[in-house]
């Protein structure tokens, strides 16, 4: 079964950048919307970004807009989602997801499949 896996997490400071990538071996990832997602401990899951399939358009939630970018890259079959200008409020569990079907649209993207998720902590 198709399952995402996550990696590029850790522990930075205020103002930092991290890459988070997303990849999932034997699936080619640009037939998939991809979505990252995020859980700060004791809040709900957020859908931060998405990536649609085909034209590959983006969306974001504004808690992020301007800080956080979606992209693809097709030849290492890999999503990614750069983090910039970090903030202690984004600590939390990165979670990517991914569909065949949707088209970032609908409750949580519409994903079908979800990683594990990676854990980002912004402190000073």
């Amino acid at each position: 079964q198709m399952r995402p896996v996550e990696s590029g997490g850790g522990l930075v400071q205020p103002g930092d950048s991290l890459r988070l990538s997303c990849a999932a071996t034997g699936y080619w990832l640009d037939t998939y919307a991809i979505g990252w997602f995020r859980q700060a401990p004791g809040k709900v899951r957020e859908g931060v970004s998405c990536i649609s399939r085909g034209n590959g358009r983006t969306y974001y939630a504004d808690s992020v807009k301007g800080r956080f970018a979606i992209s693809r890259d097709n030849a290492k079959n890999t999503v990614f989602l750069q983090l910039n200008n970090l903030k202690p409020e984004d600590t939390a569990v990165y979670y990517c997801a991914a569909s065949a079907s949707s088209d970032c649209v609908g409750a949580d993207y519409g994903m079908d499949y979800w990683g594990k998720g990676t854990l980002v902590t912004v402190s000073p």
